[in-house]
């Protein structure tokens, strides 16, 4: 079944166009662009909303944006999903994914939502789980208390060339999930996850040889005289030459 929409979630508002939680709309806007579609505000659905032309067979699909923010953006896309008959299985929801390293992007059909809010409200009013997503990866900040902050925060310089990167992968596949093509999308872009180039990790410094530590010398004991015997030495004498004289 071909997709028919394609939704990137994200907040609208300058200063969160370039936080972790934008991801989905930076995929979409960058398709948009090259596609040659024009994202226009409709406030009947509260979102950008755009349509894609006859190129490479993918006329009819429509791009949108939710303005609703993230903790609302089920609202947009069921009223547009309803407004044109396009089945869940037809929708393509693409977010941010904090279970995920920069730089990966995975597809799939349906599962958990793993407390992604903007997920959380589209599976509650479309009444299931079984649109597509398609996740870009911004890392984990080590501390589930810390997730709100972390994804609404921006990316590192080294971080947002991986997320490029990784959503430069997606848009190749984006035209085959468009076609119908779902599967062979998924199996292209995988596999281009697992061919990438594994990270130069830094070489351990070679350890120096500590210089062996001199020994210690010997401490020398001083001589001991030999000691002599009560009386001295004249009383010594005096006993040689006179053996009967009583000391």
């Amino acid at each position: 079944m071909a997709i028919r929409l394609v939704v990137g979630l994200g907040n609208p508002g300058k200063e969160y166009e370039r936080t972790r939680h934008n991801a989905g709309f930076w995929l979409v806007e960058r398709f948009a662009a090259q596609a040659g579609a024009v994202l226009r505000k409709d406030s009947k659905f509260q979102a950008l909303v755009g349509r894609l032309g006859a190129a490479g067979g993918t006329a009819g699909a429509w791009l949108v944006l939710p303005q609703s923010f993230m903790n609302s953006s089920g609202r947009p896309l069921q009223m547009i999903a309803g407004f044109f008959k396009i089945a869940a299985a037809e929708i393509l929801v693409v977010h941010d994914e904090v279970d995920f390293p920069p730089g990966a992007a995975r597809l799939k059909q349906g599962g958990g939502i793993a407390g992604h809010n903007g997920l959380k409200d589209i599976s509650q009013r479309l009444a299931t789980h079984d649109y597509w997503r398609l996740r870009i990866g911004v890392g984990h900040p080590g501390d589930k208390d810390a997730v709100a902050d972390y994804v609404l925060g921006k990316p590192s310089a080294e971080d947002k060339a991986a997320i490029d990167a990784a959503i430069a992968r997606a848009l190749e596949v984006l035209p085959m999930c468009l076609a119908g093509d779902l599967q062979g999308a998924m199996q292209k872009l995988h596999s281009a996850e697992k061919e990438k180039p594994a990270e130069k990790k830094p070489q351990p410094k070679p350890q120096l040889k500590a210089e062996p530590k001199p020994e210690p010398k010997p401490e020398l004991k001083p001589e001991l005289k030999p000691e002599e015997p009560k009386g001295g030495l004249k009383g010594l004498l005096g006993s040689l030459l006179h053996p009967g004289r009583k000391k």
